[in-house]
């Protein structure tokens, strides 16, 4: 009887220590063109981990693998308890599980310009979740109270700044109650000084303990928040490693010249 205890026991221990996410050998091509090749890591539950690296390295495919708005030729993705193996051409309905298990934070907001805010927030809840209405709302007004916009709930995108819209991304991300968060560049199309309410909204959702995997070139965020940097360049995983490790004392001649360029671009 002890023996099965201990069994039951070494089950939980290692199930606990399981990754929230887990990628392998994920590979993907665009009309013969390979743009990810055999990439590999995994995300511990609650951890942030970002991706830098120059345009067309591959970075964004890989959030978009994550989340199966596109399907890898190769490779497996799990998130949670949901996994997919995209050398057996997954269904449908699998992708679609796959999918539910994160939500994505776009570049360019792609809020629904003819709806307001609070629409805009709970309509995939309420139609593509089936949650009651009147919860789901009353979980779209705390989580704009959260991200520093209580009172916008009936104004529409165009009446908000760039940095505005992208908090309510940010919220219409968490409505959906994702096991993982996915932001791709989520402030290269904002000014500036629009830059540091977007990311100062990040940061509370890492101390909150969101596990997130983030594309940016925020240099400062990367070295602040989060637990691993992926470098990518040329579809490949170059260098990978706490922050500190990547980001000031890379071991890659070709991650230190990226930095160089990016940290001193003129």
């Amino acid at each position: 009887m002890s023996e099965h205890r201990d069994e039951a026991r070494a089950a939980e221990t290692a199930e606990a220590e399981q990754p929230l996410v887990e990628v392998t050998n994920l590979a993907k091509a665009f009309s013969g063109v390979e743009v990810l090749r055999d990439i590999g890591f995994a995300v511990p539950s609650g951890s942030v981990t970002v991706l830098i690296g120059p345009s067309g390295s591959g970075k964004t495919t890989v959030l978009r693998c994550l989340n199966a708005l596109e399907t890898g030729d190769a490779g497996t993705v799990r998130i949670g308890d949901v996994g997919v193996d995209y050398s057996a051409k997954p269904a449908k309905r699998s992708l679609a599980r796959l999918r539910s298990q994160s939500a994505m934070v776009f570049q360019a907001h792609n809020l629904f310009p003819h709806l307001t805010v609070l629409r805009n927030i709970t309509e995939g809840p309420i139609v593509v979740q089936g949650r009651p209405a009147e919860e789901v709302e009353a979980e779209a007004h705390r989580l704009l109270e959260s991200v520093g916009l209580a009172g916008k709930a009936d104004q529409h995108p165009y009446q908000l700044s760039g940095g505005q819209q992208q908090r309510v991304g940010i919220a219409r991300a968490l409505a959906l109650d994702p096991q993982l968060l996915l932001f791709d560049e989520p402030t290269s199309a904002l000014d500036p000084e629009l830059v540091g309410e977007v990311l100062g909204v990040m940061k509370d959702l890492a101390v909150q303990g969101r596990t997130m995997v983030v594309v940016t070139h925020e240099m400062r965020f990367a070295q602040s928040v989060s637990d691993q940097v992926l470098f990518m360049d040329g579809g490949v995983i170059v260098e990978r490693g706490e922050p500190a490790a990547v980001l000031t004392d890379p071991r890659e001649a070709r991650t230190r010249t990226f930095l160089q360029r990016v940290l001193n671009p003129i």
